[in-house]
């Protein structure tokens, strides 16, 4: 399989609103991907969708090969929504029981290995749990289930420092073990630095950027020098942000190829610079290719 999820034209609408517009994408296999973004972005609406909870308005969505379908959970896919939701009044015990039975691919073992390593008392109900024990039975349940595809909406949002560094190394413990595709949604562009070696942005409900992070990395170069004019500068370049003093100008370009011009002082970009820069264009994005990407 070469990609995991893949939408053409997606878009969903609430009333008048459109939460996801006209949405193209494709996540190849057995990649981390952080799916990053402004609140309002659409980023919670695609996954809903992808993991069958919400049905697009238009256009096509395959997951794993299948089309998800609204109300019926996909067997191959794994869901942390977002907030880590657990049943308050279940014990640890009792989540473990209900995914036994919801799920015909739990692996119990796996399940019970998790819980004694996170020192979970298994008689304790999921509301006495702190945030971080949550996330972890959260996790817990969506990887037992052994699925190809790992959605994480949010997972560690609400969880202190410590905590959120626990989760994220046991996500990636479960990634080196098992053969699994994992999109990781984040407000915490840091966090998904350390795990995700795939980065799509989503802004104003559509894809700004989406791509291998070393190679956004690679292409992206952050150039400071003389007042520019922008009519003039290579055709190749795609400026993604701009701003200008009466003397000189500081540019966000995207190219595969050198910065040979002298005038400019060229600088690496980092990976929070980068998804900041494509969140603060919007619709403002300025492309000076000659031809569409």
């Amino acid at each position: 399989m070469n990609a995991v999820l893949e939408a053409e034209g997606l878009s969903k609408r609430y009333g008048r609103r459109w939460a996801l517009t006209d949405c193209d994408l494709s996540i190849p296999a057995g990649r981390v991907v952080g799916l990053v973004g402004p609140n309002g972005a659409g980023k919670s609406t695609l996954l809903n969708m992808a993991v069958g909870l919400l049905p697009p308005t238009e256009g096509r969505l395959d997951v794993l090969g299948r089309t998800p379908k609204a109300g019926a959970a996909l067997a191959g896919v794994g869901f942390v929504a977002q907030g880590t939701p657990v049943y308050a009044g279940l014990s640890v015990a009792d989540h473990l029981r209900l995914g036994r039975h919801l799920n015909p691919t739990w692996d119990q073992g796996l399940a019970d290995e998790r819980v004694a390593r996170l020192r979970l008392d298994p008689a304790q109900k999921g509301g006495k749990l702190s945030g971080g024990q949550q996330a972890q039975l959260a996790l817990t349940v969506a990887v037992a289930k052994r699925p190809e595809l790992l959605v994480l909406d949010e997972p560690v949002a609400s969880l202190d420092p410590l905590a959120r560094r626990e989760f994220l190394q046991g996500l990636m413990e479960i990634v080196a073990d098992q053969d699994v595709s994992v999109v990781l949604s984040s407000h915490l562009v840091a966090d998904l630095e350390r795990v995700c070696d795939y980065l799509v942005v989503l802004v104003d409900s559509r894809v700004r950027v989406a791509g291998d992070v070393e190679e956004l990395l690679a292409t992206h170069h952050l150039l400071s020098g003389p007042f520019h004019d922008m009519d003039r500068l290579p055709r190749d370049w795609e400026v993604i942000h701009a701003s200008h003093t009466p003397r000189q100008s500081t540019l966000l370009v995207r190219t595969d190829q050198p910065i040979l011009d002298p005038s400019w002082t060229v600088d690496q970009v980092g990976l929070e610079d980068l998804v900041l820069a494509y969140m603060s264009t919007g619709e403002g994005t300025l492309r000076l290719t000659g031809t569409e990407r």
